[in-house]
């Protein structure tokens, strides 16, 4: 009698005289399983490593490893925005009280407020920021300077604005022409105002009475000028001192911090380079990166082609920042760069912007390195203070200014618009535009009142309070009275430092205690998340929050892995399912031929469960060898992609996705593991069903039958 390992080496023999005895069988079953076992080890370690760029996105922006909210939340928590707007959360009121519990959890080393809004930024145009500089002029002018450096800058203003009012009136001209009837007739007064600022009757008269021409245009001209509309900033209120230390991607590109405890924002970067940047910069940086980057080229490529002739054609932008003295400096330059004669700087700026694919590079140099510094490249600068407008939480708009400090970038995610939209704004500010009363205000709405004599009135009363109670009526005497405006103006400047909100330092006390609508928390060990999770959740009842971990707080961004690894996971079904219907099949087909053979072996000895055996390990040997060749080639695949620079991030939402400008996909033992089990599973059951019909052939049967 064969020992167990003799045993073993008769069916190996056996299995591999059979398997070579019947190539095409064996062929067309390896093929299906090397071809599912590549795409299973390829395709799980892609999405492994989309998985992994989306943690470290999430995690590294906005989202830390869990979020908390209010429970009595209507909407769930979308960090990234949910089905075009903002999710509707209730507030956390008191966040102190949250953050103090929350830290008490071991594993819970940051807990940073945080209130995710949008708004409107109101910016000047080029007209506004002329007429800046002409009314400096003015007031030193006015103040008796004659002095020829000032004389002579004034003259270069009032040039500037004269041509830049001529600009914008012939962009109405040609408007016109578009325009129907009514609409015309609707415009008639802004119509006339901008012809008479154009005109040179206008600027003959204008030294008669200087202030009384700057506000003409500044009331009734300036407000035509429609380039510096205001914009919509995607912001989160937070701790901005916590953020930076919680969130180790944030970093500040341009500018510096917002001061420790101060009022301030933090532009993105993405935002302002998309948003707030010249129109022909912004179109000459996505040329460089098409070309660059997505390996595309003018000459093929249409969309290239438009950007190049809207560069050309729209050059009023640039035109209207330069004054006569800066004119005359950037056709030097354009002169000098381009190697031209050409004396008129529209046609110098055309012939820049005039890129082809041989040209492109020295080009966008000369553009930043001789006409940019000529220029205001985004309408906002560091060192501006802006307007923000929101609604609040009671509907009604709230505005708040509120200084610029920098832009602020997520490393890794330069590109994206995920991450870069998204500008930081101080707790107290976004307080503010949330309508959030501090206790400061509080204090001041409450002295306020004393000092008018207010006090509450109930309901009941409110008629009898306001209208008269029966008693008689007190006669109330006006007059008018000047405003001593020396007095204000002392007032105001006497007031103390510690007053001024930009300069104002609020203690981490402060700005711990109020209002915020989630919080991020870092974990010290995020291997732990999920025990973490349920300690949290446990506190989550009494406090009146809500704990998700970061990819469903991410919303549907984060949930798009889950997507991909579905649509993974279907095409490997569909493909093993496939492979289970043609393995078994041709394993009966192989079984019912090789009957007369089953029943000698069953006529000289041979047990059911030997012949079992045998066509299991025929089965086994073949998923094994071709699982073991569809791994290897999956496996080349993954070194092949990282090798030839990964898959590049053809968008920003996949640079988001994939942490970076391209995927790098890395090779998962869990991939080979699961990939070679899932062949060795699908082929033994398929190989089940013919091994039942081989164990009922009986050998007298078999002996008897034809092939």
């Amino acid at each position: 009698m064969a020992s167990p390992v003799g045993k073993i080496r008769i069916l190996l023999g056996i299995a591999g005289r059979n398997l070579f005895a019947s190539r095409a069988r064996t062929a067309i079953i390896g093929a299906i399983l090397l071809l599912g076992t590549a795409l299973v080890v390829a395709g799980s370690s892609l999405v492994e490593s989309v998985d992994r760029g989306m943690r470290s996105s999430i995690q590294g922006s906005l989202g830390g490893h869990l979020q908390v909210y209010s429970a009595a939340s209507k909407d769930e928590l979308a960090l990234y925005g949910g089905m075009g707007r903002e999710p509707l959360l209730e507030p956390i009121v008191d966040f102190a009280r949250v953050k103090e519990a929350l830290s008490r959890v071991p594993n819970v080393k940051r807990v940073v407020p945080m209130g995710i809004d949008q708004a409107l930024v109101a910016g000047g145009n080029q007209l506004d920021i002329g007429l800046e500089k002409l009314r400096a002029d003015v007031r030193f002018l006015e103040g008796g300077d004659r002095s020829a450096e000032l004389l002579r800058r004034y003259e270069a203003h009032k040039s500037h604005l004269r041509r830049m009012i001529s600009l914008l009136w012939d962009e109405l001209q040609a408007s016109r022409a578009l325009a129907d009837d009514q609409l015309i007739r609707d415009r008639k007064q802004a119509n006339e105002d901008l012809a008479r600022a154009s005109s040179p009757a206008f600027w003959d008269g204008f030294e008669k009475d200087r202030l009384g021409s700057l506000e003409f245009l500044e009331n009734r001209v300036a407000p035509q000028a429609m380039e510096g509309t205001t914009t919509f900033v995607r912001y989160v209120g937070t701790d901005i001192d916590a953020f930076m230390e919680a969130f180790d991607r944030a970093y500040v590109v341009e500018g510096e911090r917002v001061p420790k405890g101060q009022r301030g924002i933090l532009l993105g970067k993405w935002y302002a380079e998309e948003y707030l940047k010249l129109k022909s910069a912004r179109r000459l940086d996505k040329l460089k990166d098409a070309r660059d980057y997505q390996r595309r080229t003018i000459a093929a490529d249409a969309e290239l082609q438009r950007w190049v002739k809207e560069n050309q054609s729209q050059l009023n932008e640039i035109q209207m920042q330069l004054d006569p003295l800066q004119a005359e400096e950037a056709v030097a330059r354009l002169q000098k760069g381009l190697g031209s004669s050409e004396k008129e700087l529209g046609k110098l700026l055309s012939e820049l912007l005039r890129t082809s694919d041989a040209d492109f590079d020295h080009k966008y140099r000369l553009y930043y390195e001789q006409l940019a510094p000529l220029l205001q490249l985004y309408s906002i600068r560091v060192g501006d203070t802006i307007t923000i407008k929101a609604a609040s939480r009671s509907g009604f708009i709230n505005s708040v200014n509120v200084k610029v400090y920098g832009f602020v970038h997520f490393r890794g995610l330069e590109k994206s618009r995920l991450a870069g939209v998204m500008s930081l704004l101080d707790l107290m500010t976004w307080r503010d535009l949330y309508g959030y009363l501090s206790r400061e205000q509080s204090e001041e709405m409450t002295a306020l009142r004393a000092a008018a004599g207010t006090r509450q009135v109930s309901r009941e009363n409110a008629e009898a309070e306001l209208f008269g109670g029966g008693g008689g009526v007190e006669a109330v005497s006006q007059k008018a009275a000047r405003i001593d405006e020396a007095a204000v103006l002392a007032d105001i400047g006497g007031r103390k430092k510690s007053d001024d909100l930009f300069d104002r330092v609020y203690t981490q006390e402060e700005r711990d205690r109020g209002v915020a609508l989630n919080a991020a928390i870092l974990l010290r060990d995020p291997s732990r998340l999920r025990q973490t999770q349920a300690e949290l959740e446990k506190a989550a009842p009494g406090l009146g929050l809500k704990v998700v971990d970061w990819q469903k707080a991410s919303g549907l961004v984060g949930q798009s892995v889950s997507l991909f690894r579905m649509v993974l996971y279907t095409a490997v079904l569909i493909i093993f399912a496939v492979a289970l219907v043609i393995i078994n099949n041709a394993m009966v087909m192989a079984t019912l031929q090789r009957v007369r053979e089953i029943g000698t072996m069953r006529a000289i000895g041979a047990q059911r469960r030997f012949v079992t055996a045998m066509l299991l390990v025929e089965t086994a040997a073949v998923s094994l060898l071709f699982g073991a060749g569809g791994a290897g080639l999956g496996a080349f695949a993954v070194w092949l992609i990282r090798a030839l620079g990964g898959i590049p991030a053809g968008n920003d939402q996949l640079y988001f996705f994939f942490s970076g400008p391209a995927l790098l996909p890395t090779l998962g033992t869990t991939s080979v593991a699961i990939s070679m089990a899932l062949v060795l599973v699908v082929s033994l059951i398929s190989g089940f069903y013919p091994a039942l019909i081989a164990m009922k052939v009986s050998p007298v049967e078999a002996m008897a039958s034809d092939d």
